[in-house]
């Protein structure tokens, strides 16, 4: 069976659980059944009557398996645990639960009516608590050993682990495959780019949370106040995003990159600008959920473009007669007809004699010769102009990329890979929105 690695961000989670289960002193009694010593043994204490915190399907969810999930919630979160916040641990936590049964549910379904292996062995399972580990310099042992420290059972991490690394598989290997990023959609995050060149560009992390899966938006616009106000008493930023975040840059700790004024709900685009670099906004309700924003850094529009250019000429002189001009605007204009783009105009060149092709690199629109500027400006990135004359002679001029100057331009394959995310996130999400609203869930 093919292994997908690197979907859930699982490794980076790791790096993040280390660090905390060595800083993190975790409360006693995190569920009202559960009050076990320091030295426990992460199992079920005998003598405590352990009862259900929630059915899912008729699947059972324990309030021993709960208080489990949000001692390894805590750890991973780096967010310390108070009396005000423990609410919010364990509502996230049995969401997480629920979440999971119903995807296991889904995948032994699946399992079952297309004969087909998805749920990750214990063997894979293993491997990826070892890729942990591996990242964190220490041996499997040592990274369960700092779990068992803070009475955290091992079975714990490798439900989470079992049941993340499969259902980003199922739905990876089921939508992924079939999902497609067009050249048009990418043109036109590139054009949109080019178009808001001159706005205000902001680099931030973020953390989503779906009032869906919380449970409404009064829940979501609580949760995320507790977490700016554990974040802003030293809660590192990526581990809350790891943990709490329904956005596709979860994996990544949050990080959405730079973006520019625009490409996000108008409700983001009006907190930015009144934020200074360094500051966590306060919850940010949009018409799904809320969003804490952290401002990395922010800079002016560009005031100029930059473009990627090629070109197709004939030489003339200036004093040439109409009739070669004529002759050159005939064969370039043929030429052109064959050309795509700035992948084969090269290749299309060298087959029409008398025309010479060349890469010109990259250079600021103001800076460019005054028939190539009035030319660069009117095109979009992968277009080509019709012939321009000029003293040396008649060219075809072909744009194969254009930036803001002063802006991390995007190449085409960072945009797909964006947008492939998000799409795939959003299918996701909805997949566990249909799941839920087919599903008979109690909680006690």
């Amino acid at each position: 069976m093919m292994r997908v690695r690197n979907v859930t961000g699982l490794s980076a989670r790791g790096a993040a659980l280390a660090l905390a289960l060595a800083t993190t002193a975790l409360p006693q009694v995190l569920w009202a059944q559960e009050a076990a010593p320091e030295a426990a043994a992460p199992v079920a204490p005998a003598g405590i009557n352990e009862s259900v915190a929630a059915v899912v399907n008729d699947d059972i969810i324990s309030t021993y398996d709960l208080a489990q999930r949000m001692r390894l919630l805590i750890a991973t979160s780096g967010v310390q645990p108070t009396q005000q916040n423990l609410p919010q641990f364990q509502r996230e936590a049995l969401v997480g639960l629920v979440d999971e049964r119903l995807q296991l549910q889904e995948l032994r379904r699946v399992e079952r009516d297309q004969k087909m292996e998805i749920i990750a062995t214990d063997d894979e399972v293993t491997e990826e608590l070892s890729e942990m580990a591996k990242g964190n310099n220490m041996s499997l042992e040592q990274f369960l050993g700092n779990l068992k420290v803070q009475n955290i059972g091992e079975e714990t991490l490798r439900q989470e682990v079992r049941a993340n690394t499969s259902w980003q598989r199922w739905i990876r290997g089921r939508y992924g495959s079939r999902l497609r990023i067009g050249d048009d959609q990418v043109k036109a995050v590139q054009q949109r780019l080019a178009a808001a060149a001159s706005k205000p560009q902001y680099q931030i992390s973020e953390v989503f949370i779906d009032a869906n899966r919380v449970g409404g938006m009064d829940v979501a616009v609580t949760g995320a106040g507790q977490l700016i106000t554990q974040m802003q008493q030293g809660a590192p930023f990526p581990a809350v995003a790891r943990q709490f975040s329904a956005a596709a840059t979860a994996a990544a700790g949050g990080d959405a990159g730079w973006i520019t004024a625009g490409e996000m709900a108008p409700e983001i685009d009006s907190a930015l600008d009144q934020m200074r670099p360094g500051q966590l906004s306060r919850p940010i309700q949009v018409k799904d959920g809320v969003y804490i924003i952290y401002l990395r850094d922010k800079r002016a529009g560009a005031g100029g473009m930059i473009v990627n250019l090629k070109q197709a000429a004939v030489g003339l002189p200036q004093t040439a007669d109409q009739a070669a001009v004529d002759a050159a605007t005939v064969k370039l204009t043929a030429l052109r007809a064959t050309v795509t783009g700035c992948g084969d105009l090269e290749a299309q060149a060298a087959k029409t004699p008398g025309v010479i092709a060349g890469d010109l690199g990259e250079a600021e629109i103001k800076d460019l010769a005054p028939a190539f500027r009035d030319a660069a400006e009117g095109l979009e990135a992968g277009q080509i102009s019709q012939p321009i004359r000029t003293s040396a002679g008649l060219h075809l001029l072909a744009v194969c990329a254009k930036r803001a100057s002063g802006q991390d331009g995007q190449s085409k394959e960072q945009i797909e890979n964006r947008l492939f995310g998000q799409q795939l996130s959003m299918i996701a999400r909805r997949y566990m929105r249909d799941l839920r609203n087919s599903a008979t869930i109690e909680t006690k």
